[in-house]
């Protein structure tokens, strides 16, 4: 980072928090006075689903999660509008949806078909320190947007991280289906490294105020964390969700993966540790994050910091015999979002209200004081921070393809999910499930009599 001189460190009172000086903020685009000019802190955590603590699930320990939630404002209806990285990153990180991105797969770099600032790249130009860590847009490369950042750094496995005791669940036919209890400590792993690095960059005076995105990797897949987080959990005392017999049959797309084959094949043992894997680096994601908490407490930052924590997108852990995303179904769909923005979010309320991510740029911004591009596609969601019990959008979208032909697309309200399956612009399939007798999805009601007037309304939406 840059240095300043005791002097001008002085008069301007230089530290990640503090106020810009007006002299600085001249010739500055969309520049807003002193007071206005938080700092923004992201927190991006890959696969998370809402099985944590703060959720409701009292057996994964998430303290520091839970932590930040008892901070600030949790949405309990968060959802992200394609459950598979590249695609929901892209979204996100544009403030346009997918259809607009025309990003459908993990392939496509973000830029092909937008021409806009990404949300990053926006804060460095209305003079922001920008430092992204780990993954926040989809790996580096031809999928990163390099002129956003000032710093823009990512992580590698020690060789002792490496080491450890572990197995794969499928004997090998899923490489990425593998769990390990590593060597080493926390710093042997990208995520402790990328909390680390967090942690020093947060000590450092600067002249700028910062946008920071930590893009955490865990409980992605494959499941490598230190040894003691899994020691935190009994995997023969876990049990995976019952399936029940009676669901609706599905079509073949609903899944869309040769992946769901080798899954169904597995033992109450696979299943164990699958569980067992995915909440041990949930805990140690959630202790990484909370070396940031606890920076960010000694610094006194959150008087001048706006953070928002999401997923990327939710994770099916055994529902309808799948253990992995990209589906239409509630945990793929629906992701954690905490909002801590001190003097302006509740402390230790629960919003539920329909909130997407992507209205995460348009309410960075806001909070923020910059002005944002005008074809944005969501909506800031910086009201619902002061009052998160005010009217507000009524449903949620979520889509995802099967091959270049056929496209589902979902739209989630308070009582019901509506899916739609389209090949080449002709519906061939729908869903329809009743969330208060149905929260799970298991039974599809779209082809019943009595639910044609439901289907044809939310229908609509879409």
């Amino acid at each position: 980072m840059h240095s300043s001189q005791s002097t001008r460190r002085n008069f301007l009172k230089c530290s990640f928090g503090a106020a810009l000086s007006p002299m600085l903020l001249s010739g500055t685009a969309n520049a807003q006075p002193a007071k206005r000019r938080k700092n923004a802190l992201f927190i991006i955590i890959e696969d998370l689903n809402n099985s944590i603590g703060c959720y409701g699930n009292p057996l994964v320990q998430t303290p520091n999660l839970d932590r930040l939630a008892r901070k600030g404002l949790i949405f309990d209806r968060a959802y992200c509008q394609f459950p598979v990285c590249n695609p929901s990153r892209s979204s996100f990180l544009t403030g346009l949806r997918p259809d607009t991105t025309k990003v459908l797969d993990n392939s496509k770099p973000w830029h092909t078909h937008v021409n806009h600032e990404t949300l990053p790249k926006l804060f460095k130009d209305n003079g922001y320190y920008t430092v992204g860590l780990g993954k926040v847009f989809h790996g580096r490369g031809r999928h990163d947007d390099p002129q956003a950042w000032d710093v823009n750094m990512g992580f590698e496995q020690t060789e002792r991280g490496k080491r450890g005791e572990g197995r794969n669940m499928t004997d090998g036919e899923i490489p990425w289906c593998n769990w390990l209890a590593a060597e080493g400590t926390d710093e042997d792993q990208p995520d402790g490294q990328i909390a680390a690095k967090a942690v020093e960059l947060l000590k450092q005076p600067h002249d700028k105020p910062f946008f920071m995105a930590l893009g955490f990797h865990k409980p992605h897949d494959p499941f490598h964390a230190p040894k003691k987080y899994f020691d935190m959990y009994n995997k023969n005392e876990l049990m995976p969700p019952l399936v029940p017999d009676n669901r609706s049959p599905k079509e073949d797309f609903m899944i869309g993966s040769g992946w769901h084959g080798p899954m169904k094949d597995f033992t109450l043992q696979d299943q164990r540790e699958f569980l067992w894997s995915y909440y041990a680096c949930a805990t140690f994601v959630d202790a990484q994050i909370g070396k940031v908490i606890d920076e960010m407490d000694r610094q006194d930052l959150w008087k001048d910091t706006a953070v928002i924590l999401v997923s990327d997108h939710g994770y099916n852990l055994g529902e309808y015999d799948w253990w992995n995303k990209a589906v239409l179904m509630e945990d793929s769909a629906r992701i954690p979002m905490i909002a801590v923005v001190e003097g302006q979010t509740p402390v230790n309320m629960r919003c539920d209200r329909f909130v997407e991510m992507v209205d995460l740029y348009p309410t960075f911004t806001d909070l923020c004081g910059l002005t944002c591009p005008e074809n944005l596609e969501g909506t800031s969601i910086a009201p619902l921070l002061s009052d998160p019990n005010i009217p507000w959008k009524k449903a949620a979208y979520t889509q995802v393809q099967r091959g270049g032909d056929i496209t589902g697309k979902s739209v989630r309200t308070k009582r019901w999910r509506y899916n739609e399956w389209t090949r080449n612009q002709r519906v061939i399939a729908r869903e329809l499930f009743d969330h208060s007798s149905d929260p799970q999805e298991y039974r599809n009601l779209a082809e019943m009599e009595d639910f044609k007037d439901i289907c044809r309304e939310l229908s609509a939406l879409l």
